[in-house]
């Protein structure tokens, strides 16, 4: 029982954690519905993936060091929480901090849990 705990806990995070990055991506691809030339599509489009392209470079890390992608996943969750909250207050904004948060927090507790299942192991 306790080896299925342990490959549920390895491969969870980092099954949603790709799923996550590609969903960010994909979300980044409304720059294209903007009228906008060739160039400014280019640098819209990369600033749009800057976020994702960081939480990829988080899971990267995090295939080896689960701790790291935990606290960068959790801190990921409050900064867009942080940056949310600057604009006006709409409902359709608290399904955005569910989707986008709530997934971060999930991904980034599951690996400090893997993190912990393995420390206590190790012990």
């Amino acid at each position: 029982m306790d080896r299925k705990v342990s490959k549920f806990l390895y491969w969870t995070p980092r099954i949603l954690a790709i799923i996550f990055v590609c969903f960010l991506f994909l979300m980044s691809l409304d720059v294209f519905g903007n009228g906008l030339g060739f160039w400014q599509t280019v640098f819209a489009l990369f600033i749009h993936n800057v976020p994702a392209l960081i939480l990829l470079v988080a899971v990267i890390i995090s295939w080896k060091y689960e701790i790291v992608g935990g606290i960068i996943f959790i801190l990921a969750g409050i900064l867009y929480i942080i940056l949310i909250i600057r604009i006006p207050f709409e409902w359709y904004v608290l399904s955005w901090v569910i989707q986008i948060s709530g997934f971060a927090f999930v991904i980034g507790v599951l690996f400090i849990f893997g993190w912990y299942n393995k420390k206590k192991q190790l012990s």
